[in-house]
Parts: structure tokens; C-alpha cells; sequence
């Protein structure tokens, strides 16, 4: 009976461990993208307002 509960003790700590790392790949695979994409907003930002600084805005 020890040895029962020794190796589900075993078998759900694994499990946590293996869940722990996916979950955490997956959050900083999140805050990469996020940043990637962050950067790529405040460049394209960053362009359209100094390349369109010389048309004049009109609304119709």
C-alpha cells in the first residue's frame, strides 16, 4: 500500500511537471509575440506619421 502511494505521489508530480512547462513555454511564447508585435505597431505608427506629415488631411 506504501509503495501505492508513493507512486501516484511520483506520477502526479510528473504530471505537474510536464504541464507546468508547457504552460509555461506557452505564456512566454505569448509575451514574445506580444512584443514582437508591439514593436511592429509603434514602427508602422512611427512611419505613417512621419511619411504622411506633408498631404493634407481632408475629410469627405
Amino acid at each position: 500500500m506504501f509503495w501505492k502511494i508513493v507512486g501516484a505521489l511520483i506520477v502526479a508530480w510528473l504530471a505537474f511537471m510536464v504541464i507546468g512547462s508547457v504552460i509555461g513555454f506557452l505564456l512566454k511564447a505569448v509575451i514574445w509575440i506580444a512584443i514582437i508585435g508591439g514593436a511592429v505597431f509603434l514602427g508602422t505608427a512611427a512611419y505613417g506619421a512621419i511619411k504622411g506629415r506633408n498631404e493634407p488631411k481632408r475629410l469627405r
